[in-house]
Formats: structure tokens, C-alpha cells, sequence
């Protein structure tokens, strides 16, 4: 039998060995006063215990529809709290999260769904000019013909169901009351024995290349691979529980999920979420308005927004 085996040297920090959701139960337990996430677009805020319990609901909800560890659910979504909902939910029952970039078309939409064999796709409705459920009902029509939770697709054989992030009733899909109401169907006990399940040496994250040369390749991230990254990261930043980063880089990239919203769980800090996606106005006024301490971007940001 093979067993992991790493390699031990010196140092000052040791690397944390622990799975996502266990890290995120025990920063709600350290720090549940403190707020998680602020969308300001969505007029939302959470604190971290109120965060944790909204999480546990989406990741009950998951089992609920069959979900299992190792199985993979895809987002389709601009930045919005329900990301990062999507985000802790599944690294709390093992499932892998497959992002996909919102400015996908409908060929592009066909290949992940196809390769990376999702059991579940979250979805919102629309963002400027991409309607990603018309897109959606482009790949898959027959879901129009199925009820939710019950997908039979010739073409996506591994999925089964669809989440619309918002109230309207789309043919084949569960609302997103009705998900959550799918976590309040299970006890929490649940939770505890899928974590007992868990090994950091677990998948957790699909992440897609830009495919400048081909098709874009899904890189494949473990627990402990993004966890110790967004770490080290807050660690350098010196990011602490008093500290609020304004994250207006996008959420399917690993700047946005794992040096932003999983860095600032790690230290305890707060997610400030200005938008849906970048702009220069609404990213200053976040900063200005929720007395950021930090700000994430990138060289073009920086320039738009001075």
C-alpha cells in the first residue's frame, strides 16, 4: 500500500492540516460576532456564525440531492454571496467545485459540463449580454421535460440537477428556496459523519486554463493545496481578524476564491463584495464605505481606479 508521504524541514510556520469546512467551523467558532461577507450590490451581510449556518444548509442540501464525496457541482455565476455559500458547502461534504467562467458561451459551457462530469449545476440567470440559462436550455433542452432533481440528458450523463441562484420557476430546476429548503429536510448530524469521511488529501476544486491553445484543462486542487495557500497568503498580508478586503477580482479565478475569500476565512477577516464584477466607481466607494484595509487587483485595476 502507498501511502502520501511529505517532505519535513524546518520552519517558523507549520502548514495548516485540515479540511476547508473544519477550518471555516472553527473561525465561526472563534469569531462568530465578526462578519464573513459583505455584498454590497446584494445589500447583504453575514457574520461568520450566520454564515456557517447558511453554509451547513446549502451543504445538507447537496447531500440531499445526492451529492457524495468526490461527485463535482459546477457554478456558472458572476461574484455574488451565494458563490462563496456554493464555495464552504461543498468543501464541507467533499464535493469537487467546478468553476466556470461567466463569460463562457454555449460550445465552452458544452466541454466543462461534458469533461468535468458535474452532478450539479448552480447557475444564475443573467449579466449584460450572456443569459446563462437561454445558454444553458441551448446544451441541454431536455430539462425543460424534467423535473427538478431528476435530469435525464443524453448529453450530460452525471448530471441530475440544476440550481437557479434566484426565485424565478425555470423548467427543471429548483429555485434557490427551494434548495435551501432541501438542507432543512436533513439533520445536521449528517455533517459530522460526511467530515468524519474527509481527508485534506482530498479533491475539492476544479479550476479551468484559459485555453489559449486548445480546450481549457481542469487543474485539480486538494484541501490542503488551496487551504495553506490562501494561508500563507494572509499570513504575508498579515491579515487578522480586525482586517476587511474589498474583492472585486473574480470569483472563478484563484485570486478571487483562494488568495481572497478562503485567505480572509483563514484569518477571520471579512469578504467585501463591491459588484458583480469590476468597476473602478463602485470598488472605491466599497472601500471608502465599509472602511476596507485591503484591496485586491490587479495592475489594470489599480490604474482605472487612481
Amino acid at each position: 500500500m502507498s501511502l502520501p508521504s511529505y517532505v519535513h524541514c524546518p520552519c517558523e510556520v507549520p502548514l495548516l492540516g485540515e479540511t476547508i469546512g473544519i477550518c471555516l467551523d472553527r473561525i465561526a467558532a472563534t469569531y462568530p460576532d465578526n462578519e464573513a461577507v459583505v455584498s454590497i450590490h446584494q445589500n447583504l451581510r453575514f457574520t461568520y456564525h450566520e454564515f456557517n449556518q447558511i453554509v451547513n444548509r446549502a451543504a445538507k442540501a447537496l447531500i440531499n440531492l445526492g451529492i457524495e464525496r468526490g461527485d463535482r457541482v459546477a457554478i456558472w455565476s458572476t461574484n455574488n454571496y451565494e458563490w462563496v455559500v456554493a464555495q464552504f458547502a461543498t468543501a464541507k461534504i467533499g464535493a469537487i467545485l467546478v468553476n466556470v467562467n461567466p463569460a463562457y458561451r454555449v460550445h465552452e459551457l458544452e466541454y466543462v459540463l461534458k469533461q468535468s462530469r458535474c452532478k450539479v449545476l448552480m447557475l444564475i440567470e443573467s449579466f449584460k449580454t450572456s443569459n446563462y440559462v437561454d445558454m444553458f436550455y441551448k446544451v441541454c433542452h431536455e430539462v425543460k421535460e424534467c423535473d427538478p432533481g431528476h435530469i435525464d440528458s443524453w448529453r450530460f450523463p452525471h448530471l441530475k440537477s440544476v440550481v437557479f441562484i434566484g426565485s424565478t420557476q425555470y423548467p427543471g430546476m429548483f429555485t434557490r428556496r427551494a434548495f435551501a429548503e432541501l438542507g432543512d429536510e436533513l439533520p445536521d448530524d449528517v455533517l459530522l459523519e460526511r467530515r468524519a469521511q474527509l481527508e485534506f488529501d482530498d479533491d475539492i476544486n476544479i479550476q479551468y486554463t484559459s485555453g489559449t491553445t486548445g480546450f481549457p484543462k481542469g487543474v485539480t486542487l486538494t484541501h490542503h493545496n488551496i487551504l495553506n495557500n490562501a494561508y500563507f497568503v494572509a499570513q504575508t498580508m498579515k491579515l487578522t481578524d480586525k482586517d476587511r478586503l474589498c474583492v472585486p477580482v473574480p470569483f472563478y479565478h484563484c485570486f478571487g476564491m483562494v488568495l481572497a475569500n478562503l485567505a480572509c476565512v483563514t484569518a477571520g477577516a471579512t469578504i467585501v463584495i463591491p459588484g458583480p464584477s469590476f468597476e473602478a466607481t463602485a470598488t472605491l466607494q466599497a472601500v471608502e464605505q465599509e472602511k476596507c484595509t485591503a484591496l485586491h487587483g490587479v495592475p489594470t485595476m489599480f490604474i482605472a481606479e487612481l
